[in-house]
């Protein structure tokens, strides 16, 4: 499907948009993640994490502070911006202060090739996916530095054991998401999202239209949820072996700027797992007959809306495993990247090249 000539205006427009010298437009590009990631994180990431898990175990969660606790997150942001920041006398305090910044910059620099909709996009990358999944190595820098400066062996046993973790799983995450690319001969996040648009809705969609494609899907979902630190494999944080990890030692708005990389990058995930192989931001309504849903759910507006939606639905479900699955130890986890979804992924490599070339 070749693309619509509207495609990126609002973006582009955007980003051309200047002030004297001043170039406004791309500032503006740049922040509105930014304050995505902040205004989810306050809301959906925290509050409804608390929520959630508050459900799942049968208690309310927080509940004094505004309306059914909706104020909450808002009061531990205030509380955190009046804590003293601490620097530990032994930690080295450059690497000590530039961990949680360079984190957040990782998580932050993923978000500029995610469409948002049919009009919107940072960059669009021919290169985007493979920019997208390099990116989160920036990560694994960030925490060995938040580790190794904290100068404590709970929090460097938690950054190693992070650096590990992510490392291993970039490789069955990349091979799953190759498997995407080639069903739609593009790396381009816009372009392969225009590749499972249509009338039909998630008729289109890679997942629905591929008999393979659910292996590379459930390769990536369980080897994000690695790449992200969370539960079944949240042992660099291993609150009950090593107090909290890496991010041990932060207090005040370092361990919230820690926390804010994370569900930013929980987001991320869930953005390119969607844009893979569930339509990014193509509405799943189908035209059926007269009724012409898919058409009345399509567009600029709309599709920002579907893409967060699909975001928001994956969110929920990496929520719902932290509190139903108990932690793997440190040799169950490689042995599952290792010898479970390595193989796994290069077979589903394979199947999909054979069929690729056989449609």
């Amino acid at each position: 499907m070749s693309s619509s000539p509207s495609l990126n205006t609002w973006s582009d427009a955007l980003s051309g948009f200047s002030i004297g010298w001043f170039p406004l437009g791309l500032v503006i590009v740049a922040a509105i993640p930014l304050v995505f990631i902040a205004l989810y994180a306050l809301t959906y990431g925290v509050y409804g994490e608390r929520k959630i898990s508050a459900f799942m175990q049968d208690r309310l969660g927080p509940m004094e502070v505004g309306f059914w606790g909706i104020l909450q997150t808002l009061a531990d942001i205030l509380k955190l911006l009046q804590k003293e920041d601490i620097v530990p006398t032994a930690a080295d305090k450059f690497l000590f202060v530039v961990g949680p910044g360079i984190l957040f910059v990782g998580s932050f620099l993923a978000f500029a090739v995610l469409p948002f909709g049919p009009a919107f996009i940072g960059a669009d990358l021919n290169v985007g996916l493979f920019y997208a999944v390099g990116i989160v190595a920036l990560e694994v820098v960030g925490i060995l530095a938040a580790g190794w400066g904290s100068n404590n062996k709970w929090a460097l046993y938690g950054a190693v054991r992070s650096v590990a973790q992510i490392v291993s799983y970039e490789i069955p995450a990349s091979i799953a998401l190759l498997c995407a690319a080639m069903l739609a001969g593009t790396l381009s996040m816009q372009q392969i999202t225009l590749m499972q648009a249509g009338p039909g809705g998630f008729m289109h969609w890679f997942l629905f239209t591929n008999p393979i494609a659910w292996l590379p899907f459930l390769i990536y979902f369980i080897s994000s949820l690695a790449e992200t630190n969370r539960a079944p494999f949240d042992i660099p944080e291993a609150e009950s072996e090593l107090v909290a990890g890496y991010f041990t030692e932060y207090s005040g708005m370092k361990f919230a700027v820690i926390f804010l990389a994370e569900y930013g990058s929980m987001f991320m995930v869930s953005a390119i797992i969607s844009i893979a192989f569930l339509g990014g931001w193509t509405s799943p309504l189908p035209n059926i007959g007269g009724l012409e849903l898919n058409t009345m759910t399509s567009g600029p507006v709309w599709g920002a809306f579907w893409i967060i939606m699909k975001g928001f639905f994956f969110i929920f479900v990496q929520m719902w495993l932290r509190w139903t699955l108990p932690r793997l130890r440190v040799d169950q986890l490689m042995y599952l990247c290792w010898k479970v979804l390595t193989p796994f992924s290069l077979i589903a490599f394979v199947l999909t090249a054979v069929w690729v070339i056989n449609h």
